[in-house]
């Protein structure tokens, strides 16, 4: 027999707190079956731990499952467990009472807060899931029992200021949670939340890995026009980050790649992980094959899957992943989030950086055991997100290192095979300490660079990197493994100079100073307009000059990328650098010492300074008045 119902009053704060939660929380109603199942299983759950703890828990835990009812003349949906169940105290404790630690701090926050977003944020702290009914219901009836207990209890609102509570008989162990829903209206964002369609397809995306079957009735119709009653089970169940790796085969693993990354290759690498301790999770992550046509678009969307116990919770976790993995996909399922966590707490939950910092290693040890036992393998993988990973060398200062050791690029040292900076290394000259490179468009550009004469001469390796990225790391990263990087192209290079760094003079080198002593000055003069300076190279064997910046310039190439941004660069003079043995040269200083004031000379110093800019890819400032004086000067020749 029933006893008498009891009204009772929601506190004051939990009020306030209940209308944000029903009109404010959630900009998806569908969420609110989400959390309703949420709720069921964490029941069963507990049931399944109590009864294995407590051997005296009456409670038959043999067929422990969620059921969905429909009543379409009711119009109601309920949710049904055999869990763990409540009692009186439970309820009025536990759904009487939202938050009740901090709700007055809570409110006043939100109160303070200029937006909503920011409000909704502060909301989603709270666990206030259940209150999510209300927003398609106009009323909640909740009927339950405790698992070890006699009495049943019936709780029932409307979601505004007050909620009944009644001891009942005869209920099974578990809770119903039955929804008297509002009318389906468009304008409200109200669907048909009795159509089994509907059911199912919240179920598929928000609860499909749930461990325990979501049954549902249901109708069947034969080829014969034959209606059948039948019980379906709407979930999977198949959350494979949860089993054992040993427990799944590599055809599970690549199904599940292909159904959250719309790939129908198969992926190169599965890291399957789980980390127990103050903060557990497992994580299920893919490293493509091939690159998606969209991996360079402004618009792409990154990071991995959410859950929280197998509950779906947000797809493009940004939080979980760095830009630059952007290309990796999976998911990471967490144990001790709320279902309501938004994406700016996320990005700010300590918790949260954590797991992202070991993903990230975990991925890039995952690339580095692959570069380790399968080159061919890793170089596919390389050329498909090379460009990508090396942004993490601007983004990633904590993994700038390990990013570093991945790397490959081309070089001298092999036309046809990239390298790795670590076989640059091994391969170094007995002496040398700097790793040498070149950044260009093309490696034909690069490879008749004038500053590669030396270098070619004198058998040092140069790394040639041609990305757009290339001209931003290797600016910024100052050492690999204790060595320098060292663009070929900056500051001053002396390739004879003893490796014991004895400064002694050569008297070769101070006769050549000697006559120069004149033409230097005077070209710095007459380019002062385009170059900061004007010297003797000792990295030229057969051009007759280069263009050189100084060991912290920025490039031409870099400054036009950031100028093509809408970034205003100030000009970058730099250095030009002459090669004192060419005829070009010679026949220079030779024609100044003779008539220092003979206007051809000036005009000879501008083709001097254009080849040189031109050899290197750069732009001629004006290539008309280039092209006139250099036809003018081969007719006085011909």
């Amino acid at each position: 027999m029933a006893s008498s119902v009891e009204t009772l009053e929601f506190q004051a704060e939990t009020r306030q707190l209940l209308r944000l939660v029903i009109h404010s929380i959630y900009s998806n109603k569908d969420i609110f079956l989400r959390e309703l199942i949420s709720n069921a299983s964490d029941a069963l759950d507990k049931l399944r731990l109590e009864s294995l703890a407590d051997s005296t828990v009456q409670a038959d835990t043999s067929d422990l499952h969620i059921a969905l009812e429909v009543d379409q003349d009711a119009r109601t949906l309920t949710v049904r467990d055999n869990g763990i169940g409540m009692s009186r105290d439970d309820l009025v404790d536990l759904i009487g009472t939202i938050a009740k630690s901090g709700t007055a701090g809570l409110l006043e926050k939100i109160k303070e807060s200029r937006d909503a977003a920011t409000a909704q944020s502060l909301i989603g702290q709270f666990g206030v899931g259940f209150y999510s009914a209300f927003m398609v219901a106009d009323k909640v009836t909740l009927r339950t029992r405790r698992a070890g207990t006699d009495a049943g209890t019936r709780w029932e609102s409307d979601g505004e200021g007050t909620y009944e509570i009644q001891a009942v008989d005869d209920l099974p162990v578990g809770t119903s949670v039955t929804l008297h829903l509002k009318p389906a209206d468009s304008e409200d964002g109200l669907a048909d939340y009795l159509a089994e369609w509907k059911i199912r397809q919240i179920v598929k995306q928000y609860s499909d890995f749930i461990r325990w079957p979501i049954r549902m009735a249901a109708e069947r119709t034969d080829a014969d026009g034959t209606t059948t009653p039948t019980v379906d089970t709407l979930n999977s169940m198949k959350a494979l980050w949860a089993r054992p790796r040993n427990e799944v085969t590599e055809t599970e693993y690549n199904e599940f790649y292909q159904q959250i990354s719309h790939d129908w290759l198969a992926p190169a690498e599965t890291i399957h992980m789980r980390a127990e301790g103050t903060f557990e999770y497992e994580a299920l992550l893919f490293i493509p094959s091939q690159a998606p046509f969209d991996l360079f678009s402004r618009e792409t969307k990154r990071g991995v899957q959410l859950y929280v116990k197998r509950v779906f919770i947000m797809d493009d976790c940004e939080a979980l992943m760095p830009n630059y993995l952007r290309f990796v996909k999976g998911v990471v399922d967490a144990h001790d989030l709320s279902l309501n966590i938004s994406r700016e707490i996320l990005q700010h939950d300590r918790q949260i950086r954590a797991v992202r910092r070991r993903l990230v290693k975990k991925v890039l040890g995952a690339i580095k055991d692959m570069q380790a036992k399968d080159s061919e393998r890793y170089a596919r993988l390389w050329d498909q997100f090379g460009r990508v990973l090396k942004e993490g060398l601007v983004e990633d200062t904590d993994n700038s290192q390990a990013l570093l050791e991945l790397v490959s690029a081309a070089s001298t040292h092999d036309a046809e095979k990239p390298t790795t900076l670590r076989a640059y290394v091994e391969r170094m000259k007995d002496g040398q300490d700097t790793i040498y490179y070149l950044t260009g468009e093309t490696r034909a550009t690069v490879e008749n660079s004038p500053h590669m004469e030396a270098f070619t001469a004198k058998g040092y390796e140069v790394l040639i990197l041609t990305d757009p990225i290339d001209e931003i790391w290797a600016d910024q990263i100052p050492a690999f493994d204790g060595h320098r990087l060292q663009s070929i192209a900056k500051g001053q290079v002396d390739l004879d100079e003893p490796a014991d760094g004895d400064q002694e003079s050569d008297p070769e080198k101070t006769k050549r100073e000697a006559d120069f002593a004149t033409l230097l000055p005077w070209l710095t003069t007459t380019l002062s307009e385009q170059v900061k300076q004007v010297r003797l190279s000792s990295r030229l064997t057969t051009s007759a000059a280069c263009i050189v910046g100084d060991a912290h310039d920025i490039s031409p190439t870099l400054e036009k990328m950031y100028r093509a941004t809408g970034q205003q660069m100030p000009p970058v003079k730099r250095t030009l650098e002459l090669n004192p043995t060419h005829p070009l040269i010679t026949a220079l200083r030779t024609a100044h010492a003779a008539n220092p004031d003979n206007p051809a000379l000036t005009e000879i110093a501008e083709l001097v300074y254009g080849g040189a800019l031109l050899a290197e890819g750069g732009d001629l400032p004006d290539p008309a008045r280039f092209t006139r004086l250099l036809t003018t000067h081969l007719v006085h020749t011909l």
